[in-house]
């Protein structure tokens, strides 16, 4: 197997301030390994800790003990435990996606530009960096190839293109759950991280989100997954890590 990510003994607990300090231990040395083109589903009871070591991979939460390791394309290998924020910043543009429960964006900011905005951040290169400040042509290029790209996956994710220039925040559950859905997939990642991400989705949608992480994984993207829909979850995993047994 060819590993992208490698967790190693990671151990995370809770401090309840307001019941004396209590500690609440939620993950246990936990270890796993994931490779490229691999999907692996967490499983396991509600409040064992599958949301948390999502987050603690996508740096939302530290870890009290433990090793998280990324292994870059480049050949080098980064503890996403230990990473300086401007890392973690750098890596969320350009290596690392999630697709979690809840869409978050600028309260006015058009849907398609909440997915275009992903492929802006992943651009390695800076349109605006060796052209005159006062010409904006550029940018507006690059952000015009962007949304055309988030136009195309919107459209196969079955958002009427009406809804595409207003705000998610006036969308059903399940249409801003697409828009979520456009941004996770729409750069290929390495890490590709999916927290229930067929919630509130019909069948059809279901559909595309099935083949979307297929596709992610002939890419070579390490997948890990939270699925609650037995049927999503039988399609795209490729095995299981029981939080009961970890």
């Amino acid at each position: 197997m060819n590993p992208v990510l490698d967790i190693a003994g990671v151990r995370k607990r809770f401090t309840l301030h307001l019941r004396d300090g209590l500690q609440l231990p939620v993950l246990d040395g936990v270890s796993l390994q994931v490779g490229a083109g691999e999907c692996v589903a967490l499983v396991g009871p509600s409040g064992r800790g599958k949301s948390t070591l999502m987050k603690c991979l996508y740096g939302s939460y530290a870890v009290d003990e433990g090793a998280l390791w990324l292994h870059r394309a480049s050949g080098e290998r980064i503890d996403l435990a230990r990473a300086e924020p401007r890392q973690i910043l750098a890596l969320r543009r350009r290596e690392i996606a999630y697709v979690s429960q809840f869409l978050r964006s600028l309260p006015r900011q058009p849907a398609l530009d909440v997915v275009a905005e992903r492929l802006l951040e992943a651009d390695p290169t800076d349109p605006e960096a060796d052209a005159d400040p006062l010409d904006d042509t550029p940018y507006l290029a690059a952000l015009e190839a962007a949304r055309e790209r988030a136009g195309a996956l919107l459209a196969r994710l079955n958002l009427p293109p009406g809804l595409w220039g207003l705000p998610p925040a006036t969308f059903s559950g399940g249409e801003q759950q697409r828009v979520n859905i456009a941004r996770g997939f729409i750069e290929p990642a390495r890490l590709l991280l999916l927290d229930e991400p067929t919630a509130s989705l019909d069948a059809a949608n279901r559909r595309v989100v099935i083949e979307l992480i297929e596709e992610a994984k002939r890419r070579g993207s390490a997948i890990v997954g939270i699925f609650h829909d037995e049927e999503v979850r039988d399609s795209v995993a490729t095995r299981r890590f029981d939080f009961t047994e970890s």
